[in-house]
């Protein structure tokens, strides 16, 4: 997906594994077998625009949903059922007179098309404070509404799939929250592999693009229409498939954390009542109480914040800009966020965890496995697309450590990980290692 490197994929999806397409996943680009076809069809627009409806942190608003367009029709329709062009909402509401957060995600369908059933409008706490996130499946995603909409709710985009309407004001009032006793965040508890569990500012969890994305799903009934993912509509439309946004906070929270046994902090859905849901929002708050140094925090090197995206040059700007919508504090300069440093970290923690957590991932399935065949293989693969798409060999000097073992058709079957942190330079790195446990 990123300019910097395009790899033809089979699409990932279950629910339309039959189509195959290019395809980028979220948590790091993947290099998939492509079937081969007498004429390749072409590639689906990659970039789509997102309809806000007016007042978007209203109750209504809310419950209104959003309409997928193509950006540019010359390029190409785009469709909310194709995977490859999918785009996601979703809202944190905190309740200041109790503190208490709550989770929505309203729905996405193509512009003039009707969903299979209407959004539940969820009940609002009194002044609540709400904000919204967006994550997209393809490269760039543009928001657009009336006049005075995006402004007046403080959304901010140009982060490629990622954008955000009022974050910071969310992320001030769960703070105050916190301070206040009201909001208590849970203990990250200890894996099976002996340490506290992943936060998605590890570097075990981070790829080149972190914090980008988001764990919702919707619902595409067998009739092609949309729908929130509830219990309520699971049970209306039988044979639904779920339609998901690949992401470090969907990986953390369905695959890595099931695997070592931790647990995610979820907070009530108010689209699904009587359920929990997990969300990049509480993702984002336990990353910053429990967090040990060093802290993944976006990096100049991100493709998402580079001017022009994927293939400009670093931007404060931009780093700060998208820091302020995932809670994590703005750098004082390029330095501050340095690539080098990233790459170093991700180089020792993450393929430590690789081999420490081998036996755990191993035993997990594969979040795609038409990529790697368990979990350990696709962590591998993606460590090795993260170490190339930040370019960490060159600005280490030091080559890959995860060297990927593939069968006839491409599939990830096995790796080998080399022992990093013997030398002078890694022995040297902000506290020698990463514990994922306690506060600043």
């Amino acid at each position: 997906m990123f300019s910097l490197r395009r790899f033809n994929a089979s699409s990932i999806n279950a629910a339309f594994a039959a189509t195959p397409l290019w395809i980028m996943v979220g948590l790091a680009l993947l290099a998939a077998p492509v079937v081969t076809f007498a004429q390749t069809p072409p590639a689906p627009n990659a970039d789509c625009t997102l309809l806000v409806p007016n007042a978007p942190r209203t109750a209504a608003g809310l419950a209104t949903p959003y309409q997928l367009v193509a950006t540019d029709p010359a390029n190409g329709p785009c469709h909310q059922t194709d995977f490859n062009q999918s785009a996601f909402v979703q809202a944190g509401i905190v309740d200041p007179a109790t503190g208490q957060v709550s989770i929505y995600s309203p729905l996405v369908i193509d512009k003039g098309s009707s969903p299979a059933t209407p959004p539940v409008v969820p009940t609002l706490p009194a002044n609540a404070v709400v904000a919204l996130w967006f994550g997209f499946n393809a490269d760039n995603l543009t928001l657009r509404a009336t006049d005075g909409v995006l402004e007046e709710n403080h959304c901010v985009q140009g982060f490629a799939q990622f954008a955000y309407c009022n974050a910071p004001a969310f992320f001030r009032a769960a703070h105050k929250a916190i301070r206040a006793g009201q909001l208590h965040v849970p203990p990250l508890g200890v894996g099976l592999d002996g340490r506290p569990c992943p936060t998605v500012r590890s570097f075990v969890v981070a790829d080149q693009d972190q914090s980008d994305n988001l764990p919702t799903t919707y619902l595409v009934t067998p009739s092609g229409l949309l729908a929130q993912d509830t219990a309520q509509n699971k049970a209306s439309f039988p044979g639904s498939k779920v339609l998901g946004n690949p992401s470090d906070n969907r990986l953390m929270n369905v695959f890595m954390n099931p695997a070592l046994g931790c647990a995610s902090w979820e907070a009530p859905d108010l689209a699904n009542p009587g359920h929990q849901v997990a969300s990049m929002a509480l993702n984002e708050l336990s990353a910053r109480a429990h967090q040990g140094h060093p802290r993944a925090l976006i990096p100049a090197g991100d493709p998402f914040v580079l001017n022009p995206t994927f293939t400009g040059r670093p931007d404060l700007g931009k780093v700060n800009g998208y820091r302020r919508g995932v809670d994590q504090p703005e750098a004082d300069d390029l330095h501050d966020a340095s690539t080098r440093t990233y790459c170093r970290h991700i180089r020792k923690i993450g393929g430590g965890s690789l081999i420490l957590d081998r036996p755990f991932f191993t035993a997990f399935r594969s979040p795609f496995p038409n990529v790697a065949n368990n979990l350990f293989t696709f962590m591998a693969q993606r460590f090795v697309a993260t170490y190339e798409i930040l370019n960490c060999q060159a600005v280490l000097h030091k080559p890959n450590p995860v060297t990927l073992i593939t069968d006839a058709n491409g599939l990830v079957i096995d790796a080998t990980v080399a022992a990093v942190g013997s030398d002078h330079q890694d022995r040297g790195e902000e506290h020698q290692g990463e514990d994922r446990g306690g506060e600043e």
